[in-house]
Parts: C-alpha cells; structure tokens; sequence
C-alpha cells in the first residue's frame, strides 16, 4: 500500500474480495465500468462476481472453486438415506450416521467431518468452510446494505450459528482442537464420516485421490433453508487508478482471463471457465456447480474493516462452538465491536 500510495505501484493488481475496501476507500483502484462493453458482459462469464461498493472493481480471474457439502455415498446408501437439501434432513441423517460400528462402546463414525482449529490455515478459512454458508441459507448476511452497520445478529443469523452448533454431537469429540482440512481428508477421506464441507477442488488433488482411491462420494454444492447459500471465492484483477494508459492495462487484463490463456491455465489448474466458449476441464462430476448450481455461491460480501469484524467473529463463533458463549451473546458482542469500528470509520469520511 505504501508503494501504490507514492504512485509506484503496478498498473494491473490483483486482490481478493476483503482486500478491496481498502483500495476502494482510498482510491487506489479504478472502477472498470467505463471499459467494459455488453459484449464483455456476455463473454466473461463472471463479471458480476467482480462488483462491489458501487462499482465494478475486480474483474474475476480465480473463481468457480466453492465449499460444497461433500458426502459418502456408501454410508448414505447403508442408512437408507438420499443426499439430503434442506437442514433438517441434514441434521437428522448426521444423528442417524454417528455410531459405534465396531461394537467397543466408542463412536467411529460421525455425521459431519468438522474441525474447528483452523491449523495452518487462516482463521478466517473457518468462516469460508463452515459459517458463510448457514448465514446465507438462513437469509442473513455480514453488513446491512448501506454498510454502516453489521447484520450478522439478527435472528436469521442468530438461527444459523445455533443450527451450527447443535450439530456438534455428530462431530469428532476432538472437533475443536481438529483443523479443518484435517477433517475433511483424515476423517471423511478415510470413511468415517457421511459428510464434510470443503472447496470443490479439494477431492481433486492427487494425493488426497492416491490416499483414498476407493472413496465413494458424491456431493451437493449447497443446503438450503430460506434459501441457498456457499462461498466461493472470486480473486480479481484490478486496474490501478495509477496506470497512465488505463485502455493498454484493460486489454491486459482481458487478455489474460480470456479463453487462450484460461484454457491452458485451467489445463494445470482447477477452476471455472472464464469466459463463453473457454471449454470446461476439470472433474465431470463438479461441473454443475458451473453449470445448473452457479446461483448456489457467491463471494465474501465486501465492506468498511472487514478483516477486523471477520477475525473478531470468527472468535466469537469458535467460543459458541465450544460451548464457552451462547449464540445470541457472542454475535451482539461480535456487532457491538464491529459497530464501532463502522461508526469511527463512516465519522472520518464527514
């Protein structure tokens, strides 16, 4: 940011969703709505993913990657159970999947593969994995419209942290010293377990293929409640507002999302088609969450200090999860905080 604010920063860069409001508030990054076309519209599928505070700021370059809800397919068959769409079917096949098969007096086999310690991943993977997708199926949201204040205490979003927490009896009893990538490979990989959430490319990599070859699953790419809801993220491009010739970095930035070089990224590399006629390369089963599902998921919401409210609320969630705070009490704790933050930052801009 230094560098970019004594205007020695690159033309082109490239952000995720919570790095934005930053660049935006100061006026690092350029709206790209003057340079872009209906055609472009048409041609690069995910331009929409891209808007944010009033403007189109990001032009989507790494996207098409959501949290899905994983599942196995021969427990579920062993339960007599169909993959399930709404939360209380969820919910009543975890109870009914958590089990001692082997008759010793301990459970092996648990409903929901969930791990709470965000081990060497950021906290904020946690929110990504298991907290974004109930918030948004239960209607509720981080911020208000006008971004002023937190929404994420309402009732709805009340609703979604408890659901969350009462699915904890079907969880390994270690869930909260249990990372969450080690829950989905430990865990669901070696069968123990008829669900987890994890990014679509997760069953993809070689070594979670070679580790579990016999695994047989299935997913599907959201639950719903109110409504559906996942998070998949879109890392953007960006124009600078810097750059001296803003049509030159334009051209740049479409050129390199554009079908040539996406079709041999995505050759090497996981991730959704970027625009009309780049042709899709990855797992034929996770194709629909491109094609029919691509409503399902959406990126982070972005706002005014949103690395602060998410790191604040990710630790509320993990004292609710611990059984340490009530839900309603840790998400007013959560807004009150995040509240002040907006307050002071929205009094600096009169």
């Amino acid at each position: 940011m230094t560098g970019i604010n004594a205007g020695e920063g690159p033309d082109v860069g490239y952000m995720y969703v919570e790095m934005f409001p930053t660049y935006i508030d100061s006026g690092a990054v350029a709206d790209m709505a003057d340079y872009l076309t209906d055609e472009d519209y048409e041609t690069y599928l995910y331009l929409e993913k891209g808007q944010m505070m009033g403007g189109q700021y990001g032009f989507p370059f790494v996207t098409g990657n959501p949290f899905i809800m994983y599942y196995n397919k021969d427990i579920l068959d062993s339960l007599g159970e169909t993959a399930p769409e709404i939360w209380e079917n969820f919910r009543r096949i975890c109870e009914k999947a958590t089990k001692d098969t082997d008759g010793d007096g301990e459970i092996d086999q648990y409903g929901y593969a969930a791990g709470f310690n965000n081990g060497d991943m950021s906290p904020l993977y946690l929110l990504n994995s298991y907290y974004y997708s109930v918030l948004w199926q239960s209607g509720s949201d981080i911020y208000n419209d006008d971004l002023k204040t937190v929404r994420f205490n309402d009732e709805a979003g009340v609703e979604a942290v408890e659901f969350l927490k009462s699915l904890t009896p079907y969880m390994p009893k270690d869930y909260m010293s249990l990372a969450a990538t080690d829950a989905f490979s430990n865990v669901f990989g070696g069968g123990k377990a008829v669900f987890a959430c994890a990014r679509a490319m997760q069953a993809q990599t070689e070594s979670f293929k070679e580790t579990y070859p016999d695994l047989n699953w299935d997913y599907v790419t959201s639950l719903k409640n109110k409504q559906y809801g996942t998070f998949g993220a879109a890392d953007s491009l960006t124009l600078m507002s810097a750059c001296e010739d803003k049509e030159l970095a334009m051209k740049l930035i479409k050129y390199m999302t554009g079908t040539e070089v996406m079709t041999e990224y995505h050759g090497e590399h996981y991730g959704a088609p970027m625009t009309a006629d780049e042709p899709y390369q990855g797992d034929e089963k996770l194709e629909r969450t491109l094609t029919e599902d691509r409503d399902k998921w959406r990126p982070l919401q972005a706002g005014p200090c949103g690395s602060d409210i998410l790191l604040n609320l990710v630790s509320q969630l993990q004292a609710v999860m611990s059984g340490d705070a009530e839900a309603k009490e840790a998400l007013d704790e959560a807004a009150d905080y995040s509240n002040d933050l907006l307050e002071e930052y929205w009094a600096d801009k009169e």
